[in-house]
């Protein structure tokens, strides 16, 4: 893959190249498709009608849980193919297309990692993914506040190496940097899991097969799509995979600079609704202004 500089300019207006013949688009949704205050743009609607129209499918791809995903889209939803929980599981009309759940005996030894860095005075929290909910033991208002942000399946419990469910990763949250901070602290793990930073103040722990772009790819075979004829969209470090599995791969302006290094091309950010204006742009829609 061709890489790009930091000051690779921005298609702002988009124009693509020609001769694209693009069946499938995937985006990542906090700060790529999501506007700056998190919310679906209003023009993200007709261009779904248009997609539908041309047989294009459109994949939401996040760290969040499905249910918060499917919640998102409400019923113009129910016929998306969604890459939840990093790319832990893919659902498709309500039905697990795959699932690489975090293997049941480094459970406990994450749940304790987080713990002991609370208990050095580490303001952290966890988040247990399971299949069936999220899963909490700190229920501050704080913490809970930005774990609802994310999944609207939300149990506290009081312990969460008790909870029975699926586990499909743990997300760890870091009210400072979680890069500079936390990320160093599961280090030891990335032998044998995967440890992704999925965002300012999350870091994600899960199955060494769980990825984005492990994700976008089962879902391409599903539909018979190729790299070529598809386009993806990402902003921060959970998204490179995503974007390696996709020829019209997009970092949003407002993108982590490793990410930009990995996109062929630099979508205008979300605050200026990157995403879907260069959709529309791809399709030869006009959007409202």
């Amino acid at each position: 893959m061709s890489s790009l500089s930091a000051t690779t300019p921005v298609l702002d207006p988009p124009v693509l190249p020609a001769g694209h013949d693009i069946r499938l688009i995937a985006s990542d949704m906090d700060g790529s498709l999501l506007d700056e205050r998190g919310r679906v743009p209003d023009g993200l609607w007709p261009v779904l009608d248009e997609l539908d129209r041309r047989g294009i499918a459109f994949c939401p791809a996040s760290g969040r849980q499905y249910a918060n995903l499917r919640e998102q889209f409400g019923d113009r939803g129910r016929d998306l193919v969604y890459i939840a929980e990093n790319g832990a599981y893919v659902v498709q009309d309500g039905a697990a297309l795959s699932t690489d759940p975090l293997p049941a005996p480094e459970v406990p030894v994450v749940i304790q990692r987080v713990r002991d860095l609370a208990a050095a005075g580490g303001d952290v929290g966890m988040v247990l993914c399971g299949q069936r909910a999220g899963y909490i033991e700190r229920g501050d208002g704080a913490f809970a506040e930005h774990a609802a942000r994310h999944y609207a399946w939300l149990e506290q419990v009081d312990d969460l190496a008790a909870v029975d469910d699926v586990v499909l990763k743990i997300a760890v949250f870091d009210f400072g940097s979680v890069e500079e901070a936390t990320a160093p602290a599961f280090a030891d793990l990335a032998d044998r899991l995967r440890v992704v930073v999925s965002g300012r103040h999350w870091l994600d722990v899960m199955n060494p097969d769980a990825d984005k772009g492990h994700a976008l790819r089962r879902v391409q075979e599903r539909l018979g799509v190729t790299p070529e004829q598809t386009m993806a969209f990402g902003d921060y470090l959970n998204d490179t995979g995503l974007l390696d599995a996709a020829h019209w791969s997009f970092a949003m302006d407002n993108a982590h600079p490793d990410v930009r290094a990995r996109a062929r091309y630099v979508a205008p950010a979300n605050s200026r609704n990157g995403v879907v204006r260069t959709i529309a742009a791809a399709l030869g829609m006009t959007l409202p202004e």
